[in-house]
């Protein structure tokens, strides 16, 4: 397993240890000695299963309080994955890390919490699923609109299927300081 190199320290890009043989493939999806090694401590408490049809964006989502880290994989298809860092005085804040997940490359990427998160479907379908650091909080759940001008996230696609709630979010700029995380150095 090694990590590979993204524009924010705090997002973790992990590419797992894959056994192929005539058979199939073998791969272990989470170990925790070997994830904390990484980096990634805590526990994980709930564990999440999508399936999407392509163009569809879901996101961004975060939760404040009781934010989620989440360790992200994606089992079939193919999707264009991006954090944003949200964390009021991060370094890092209002910058933004998209990478391609998918089956055939198997990677798997940690969000920590105080990222808002979000992804679209580049094939005709994809699984996606997750695991989170802290159960669903409807109460806490809030989010940003995904095409933020000021962000200027470069999405794969430009007319996305969207949610009514996802299409409604405000900018980040529109969110006050004191519902978004707050960074700890």
């Amino acid at each position: 397993m090694k990590l590979l190199e993204t524009t924010i320290p705090d997002i973790l890009l992990i590419e797992t240890d894959v056994y192929r043989d005539g058979r199939g493939f073998f791969q272990e999806t989470y170990h925790v000695q070997k994830y904390e090694a990484l980096g990634i401590s805590g526990r994980f408490v709930q564990d999440n299963h999508s399936k999407s049809v392509a163009g569809t964006l879901r996101g961004l989502h975060f939760q404040h309080p009781h934010g989620q880290g989440k360790l992200v994989r994606v089992t079939q298809g193919e999707v264009y994955d991006v954090a944003v860092d949200i964390r009021v005085g991060s370094p890092t804040f209002g910058k933004w890390f998209g990478t391609i997940l998918s089956a055939e490359n198997m990677r798997q990427i940690f969000i920590p919490a105080g990222f808002a998160h979000g992804y679209c479907v580049l094939r005709e379908t994809a699984e996606f699923q997750y695991k989170c650091t802290d159960f669903y909080a409807p109460d806490c759940e809030q989010g940003i609109l995904w095409n933020d001008p000021q962000l200027s996230i470069e999405w794969p696609i430009t007319k996305p299927l969207l949610s009514a709630k996802d299409s409604a979010y405000p900018r980040l700029t529109q969110i006050s300081a004191e519902k978004l995380p707050k960074y700890k150095a």
